[in-house]
């Protein structure tokens, strides 16, 4: 549904797409025979604005295609609700270091078309329930059918998240007729179509899962589709469920971290399920100042991620530290180009990014303002640098936006707190690199992964984040980062305290990190240096990518693989 392909390009809303988008950079990198499908957003997901108290309001993008996508001649037709929706396409061309990956960005907004479906492209993430559905029709069959079209023989479908599961339904209409089919023959079509899909979910949060009832299905692709999705075991409690229905079509189901394995496992019971870590695209992510450490150093790193693991002895920590402080300059001038605020490029600075949301908790550090003006006025000074968009739908997302500005108030210049606006790739590069430690206080277990900790650990800035999704494989305390302590069991059900985290992150402040900081610099950059050695060496897109093709995809034919 979304892919982070470059910022201007407005067709992701966050961490999902830019993981498409990583996803596809290492294909390329790799010289993987791959296409992308997503669909082109002329409206994109949202122009965030803040009011001086932080309530979010938001206004579409205005995206015209010419100039950055090549349109194709090609287009494939979808049924829906009675109509004949013509799909056309542009192609965006992912150029890496072995060879390019095709996306192709599918498009209703033809004369063809009625009002409506010309809209369907229009805005991610955006309208009621039946204009989703329509989004991901569209997605999922005529995706396969335009590859087609265009000529790729396509030996795996893979499906990042649910909301291309409709593509079971395209490949099952591909088999034997529906009319002639017996309940065996039913079966062997079912059968062909697991064979060719692989499934991977991203979200242990049930509102991530789409459910549409079977009375807008019927509506929009007939009643003869529900009986089709009800064989591919897409039909639960009276609903279509896009998951299960990618998890009832395809041959491998995974997972994104290790612990996210083990929650989406007891979510669907009796579902086998294996889990890939993500990872993230190095040479995307790294900041000039690091690109420019690590090619004089370790060069080739580029093309041989893990040459990463050597930081420890190829790295000297005076080099590194000069590294980090020019995109900690990069960071405050950043700052004071979009805010006016003038931070400190000698204290302590926090960053944290993602999107707003509840279980995300970005305000947990500021749970108790006494407490956390104690730590910086025993041990040194603290400045902390946020962003992050929330659904337009989502209240309590722009009630922690709010939040956040009320605490910024509160603390004034004892704690100065700047929370950016418009969060994007290119600021999000500023951040992870210019940060002096990155900060994740998810409630586990609702992390799947995560992965801004990783690009921040590409540029030598440790996390600071409590033990959920992928930072479960990359904590070595002290090591690599810190993570503030918690009880056995914690977050097991989803109930986390958060007054025993809040403290444990303020102990963990006070008496480790900002000690460590202010006592000690080589030491901290001794941390610096071995979240580059043991956690950028592995949680990259490369060895995601290459564990995809050896534990998922299980193909060497040469064919294309769609992601």
């Amino acid at each position: 549904m979304e892919v982070a392909l470059q910022d201007d390009i407005p067709t992701y809303s966050g961490g999902l797409g830019v993981l498409a988008g990583d996803h596809l950079r290492a294909a390329a990198d790799l010289g993987l025979d791959m296409v992308g499908v997503t669909l082109l957003y002329r409206q994109g997901y949202l122009v965030q604005h803040l009011a001086a108290d932080g309530s979010q309001s938001e206004e579409p993008v205005q995206f015209a295609p010419e100039g950055l996508l090549e349109p194709v001649s090609a287009t494939v037709t979808v049924p829906m609700a009675g109509e004949t929706v013509e799909v056309g396409a542009w192609r965006y061309l992912v150029r890496g270091e072995l060879g390019q990956v095709p996306v192709y960005l599918l498009d209703t907004d033809r004369p063809a078309n009625s009002a409506a479906a010309r809209g369907l492209t229009g805005r991610l993430y955006g309208g009621d329930d039946e204009y989703r559905l329509g989004q991901e029709i569209v997605l999922g069959m005529a995706g396969p059918a335009l590859a087609a079209e265009l000529g790729h023989d396509v030996s795996t479908f893979h499906m990042n998240e649910g909301h291309s599961a409709l593509l079971g339904l395209a490949l099952l209409r591909q088999q034997t007729p529906p009319p002639s089919r017996s309940a065996a023959s039913r079966q062997r079509a079912v059968d062909a179509v697991r064979e060719r899909c692989v499934f991977t979910t991203h979200t242990p949060v049930p509102a991530g899962h789409d459910r549409f009832p079977q009375s807008l299905v019927g509506r929009l692709l007939g009643r003869q589709a529900l009986d089709e999705l009800g064989s591919l075991r897409g039909i639960a409690e009276g609903a279509l469920d896009m998951t299960r229905l990618g998890i009832g079509c395809s041959r491998s189901v995974n997972a994104v971290s290790r612990r996210h394995g083990e929650v989406t496992r007891a979510m669907f019971p009796g579902v086998r399920v294996g889990s890939v870590t993500n990872g993230v695209h190095l040479a995307t992510w790294a900041a000039p100042a690091t690109s420019r450490l690590l090619d004089a150093r370790l060069p080739g790193w580029r093309r041989a991620n893990v040459l990463l693991r050597q930081a420890s002895s190829a790295l000297p920590l005076e080099e590194l530290a000069a590294a980090h402080d020019d995109s900690k300059r990069t960071l405050v001038d950043e700052v004071a180009a979009r805010s006016g605020r003038k931070l400190d490029p000698g204290a302590f600075t926090i960053g944290a990014a993602r999107r707003a949301t509840a279980y995300k908790r970005m305000s947990l550090l500021f749970s108790d303002l006494d407490r956390l003006r104690s730590v910086v006025e025993r041990v040194g000074p603290v400045q902390v640098v946020l962003a992050g968009k929330a659904h337009p739908r989502d209240e309590s997302g722009k009630d922690v936006i709010r939040a956040l500005f009320r605490a910024a108030d509160a603390l004034g210049r004892a704690v100065p707190v700047v929370y950016l606006p418009g969060y994007s790739m290119d600021l999000a590069r500023v951040l992870v690199a210019g940060a002096d430690v990155w900060l994740n206080t998810p409630l586990p277990p609702h992390e799947a992964s995560g992965t801004s900790g990783m690009k921040a650990a590409l540029n030598g800035v440790p996390s600071l984040s409590l033990l959920d999704g992928w930072w479960i494989e990359g904590h070595l305390e002290g090591v690599t980062g810190w993570a503030p302590p918690q009880p056995p069991g914690h977050g097991v059900g989803g109930d986390g305290d958060d007054v025993a985290d809040a403290e444990a992150l303020y102990g963990v402040l006070e008496e480790e990190v900002l000690p460590l900081y202010y006592r000690d610099q080589a030491a901290f950059t001794e941390v610096r240096r071995s979240a580059i050695a043991y956690n950028a060496s592995y949680f990259s897109t490369e060895r995601m990518v290459t564990e995809y093709e050896r534990l998922v995809y299980g193909t060497t034919d040469g064919r294309d693989r769609s992601a």
